[in-house]
């Protein structure tokens, strides 16, 4: 058994291993090696002389750097006054042309970075930490005790003159040392920490002294880029809430659905959805989804939408209508009753009309004048899906205009001359 087994290791040495196959890969692309090779060969951009590469601007000289001449100083002395010029053309004088030529421009070596960056400046995240000298740590370094900082500040009194401004009090607290031994150690000690990383202001914008934001919502800054006291403006309204209920081989698995609208009231609108088993942390997740899906929607005048409109979700679909705004008023007419003490008369407009679903997503966008239909179902999920497609997909008259290759137009601004 044992030489058949070595006589067919021999054997299968001197017979070529067979080709292996290669897999496709679950997608509708041609295979690599099965691809038409192109007809013409690649150019690239830098061989036909259209890419200039680590081009540099031009090494400035003295002889670029002159003085101001009559015209150049007539020019200034109509932004500045003349005081201004005499202490600019003092700065001027007082630096060498020659130093600005050496530094402010740009190296052409070959060790040059391709890229420009402000070496003066250190990031305490990508570049190394500069630390103090090891001669900088005493071993002996101590705290001072009462009576030698008491000595210090009857020292000070005496030395200082009889009268005592604040911006001397401030020098001594800043100059006088709280430690005995090195100075080094003191002023600058040396430490192994690395230095803190710098932490973003935008968690801080808005928020009170001693008011903790929570994890969710501090995702939900950095996500957005707005600020807690900017969320927290914005109008956010609960629209549909219901139970569903998830068959497993478990059991039926009941939760709590919300959907939910947000806006800013000055023309952004988004809608987000939520699930949980808590009614609470779904309401906190629709609130979310709807803040981080705010987009902007265009309005015509700031109070009603470009033209009619329509939008269908499943077999919801909705008719958005524009509407006029109230009746046009005279100025004259309109100052006699602001004189009359009428200050806070504004005639109606059209309003908004449809149903509370929509109501409420116009409220949240800022439109002021709407009709609204609902054909055919009347779920409420989809009807708020169907009203937000069809608020996005606005086709404003610029666009219409520049595709039809005519100018364009707006009769009522033109009419009432703004006065609308």
């Amino acid at each position: 058994m044992a030489s058949t087994q070595s006589l067919r290791c021999l054997f299968a040495k001197c017979v070529p291993a067979p080709r292996r196959t290669l897999r496709r890969a679950f997608h509708t692309s041609t295979c690599l090696h099965a691809r038409p090779s192109p007809k013409h060969k690649s150019i690239k951009a830098s061989e036909m002389g259209l890419v200039k590469r680590n081009e540099l601007p031009r090494r400035a000289s003295a002889k670029d750097l002159q003085p101001y001449s009559e015209s150049e100083k007539a020019a200034l002395a109509d932004r500045y006054t003349p005081a201004q010029l005499a202490a600019i053309e003092v700065g001027e004088a007082a630096i060498d042309p020659q130093d600005l030529a050496d530094q402010a421009a740009a190296r052409d070596d070959p060790m040059r970075l391709d890229y420009l960056d402000d070496f003066s400046a250190i990031h305490p995240v990508v570049d190394k930490p500069v630390r103090a000298p090891e001669e900088n740590y005493d071993p002996n370094l101590r705290f001072k005790t009462e009576d030698e900082l008491a000595e210090d500040l009857t020292n000070w009194v005496k030395d200082t003159p009889e009268e005592v401004t604040r911006l001397d009090w401030m020098k001594f607290l800043d100059n006088t040392r709280v430690t005995v031994g090195k100075e080094e150690a003191e002023r600058n000690p040396r430490s192994s920490l690395a230095p803190d990383i710098p932490k973003l202001d935008i968690l801080k914008r808005g928020t009170s002294d001693g008011e903790e934001i929570d994890v969710a919502t501090r995702r939900l800054m950095r996500q957005t880029g707005l600020s807690h006291l900017e969320i927290r403006r914005l109008r956010v309204k609960q629209l549909v809430v219901h139970g569903v209920v998830n068959q497993t081989r478990l059991g039926k698995i009941q939760s709590i659905y919300t959907l939910s609208v947000a806006g800013n009231g000055k023309g952004l609108i988004g809608i987000g959805e939520g699930k949980s088993a808590e009614a609470e942390e779904s309401r906190t997740q629709a609130r979310h989804a709807a803040i981080r899906n705010m987009q902007p929607i265009p309005m015509y005048e700031g109070r009603t939408i470009f033209g009619d409109v329509k939008g269908k979700v499943s077999a919801t679909e909705v008719d958005l209508m524009t509407r006029p705004p109230g009746k046009i008023i005279h100025q004259s007419y309109r100052n006699s009753m602001m004189r009359s003490g009428l200050t806070g008369y504004d005639p109606a407009g059209f309003g908004i009309r449809c149903q509370s679903l929509i109501f409420e997503i116009c409220r949240c966008a800022g439109i002021q004048d709407l009709a609204a239909r609902v054909t055919r179902s009347r779920n409420h999920m989809n009807t708020v899906k169907a009203t937000v497609q069809a608020l996005l997909s606005q086709r404003l008259p610029e666009d219409i205009a520049r595709a039809r290759s005519v100018k364009l137009v707006d009769v009522r601004k033109v009419y009432y001359g703004g006065n609308l």
